[in-house]
C-alpha cells in the first residue's frame, strides 16, 4: 500500500462561522472544482452537512471517462473540523480532514490528505506521472477559487 499525503493551508479574511457555513454544505463544492472533473452530485447534497451523510458525485477522472465517486461524511465537530472518507470510487483509500479555525482577521482552513490509488505497481506509475499532479492541481484550483470568492489575509 503506497499511502501518499497532501497537506495545504488557506488564511481567509472571512469569520469562521461563514467559512465554515459555505463548507457545510456540499452543493457548494461544485464552485472549487475543477471544471475539467465535470463534477456533479447526484445524490446526498442540498442540505447541510451531517457525520453519516452519504454523497455520490459524478466526475470525468480523464476526458470521457466519468467515474461514480461515493463518499461518507465520518466526522463533523461544529465549526472545527470534519471528516470525509471515499467508499467507492478511483482510489483505494481516500481520508481527508478538513480543519477550521479563528485566526486574526479570518479563519485558518486546513487540508489533510491522505490517499492510495491502490492497483499496485502500475498505481505507482500512474501516482507517479499523473495522479499526484491532478491532486495536486484540484486543490490548487480550490484555493485560487476560495480567493476569487473570499480574498486573502495580508
Amino acid at each position: 500500500m503506497a499511502l501518499h499525503q497532501l497537506y495545504r493551508t488557506q488564511d481567509l479574511p472571512i469569520a469562521l462561522e461563514e467559512a465554515w457555513d459555505f463548507f457545510s454544505a456540499p452543493d457548494n463544492l461544485d464552485a472549487i472544482t475543477p471544471p475539467d472533473l465535470s463534477f456533479q452530485i447526484l445524490s446526498g447534497g442540498g442540505q447541510r452537512m451531517y457525520q453519516g451523510q452519504v454523497i455520490t458525485y459524478r466526475i470525468s477522472v480523464l476526458p470521457g471517462l466519468h467515474h461514480h465517486w461515493v463518499t461518507e461524511i465520518t466526522t463533523v465537530r461544529d465549526r472545527a473540523y470534519f471528516i470525509d472518507e471515499q467508499r467507492f470510487g478511483p482510489y483505494k483509500f481516500w481520508h481527508h480532514q478538513h480543519h477550521f479555525e479563528a485566526i486574526d482577521g479570518g479563519t485558518r482552513m486546513t487540508d489533510h490528505l491522505h490517499y492510495d490509488v491502490g492497483k499496485g505497481w502500475i498505481g505507482d506509475i500512474a501516482h507517479a506521472f499523473f495522479v499526484r499532479d491532478k491532486v495536486e492541481q484540484i486543490f490548487t484550483f480550490r484555493q485560487q477559487q476560495l480567493a476569487r470568492r473570499f480574498g486573502q489575509i495580508q
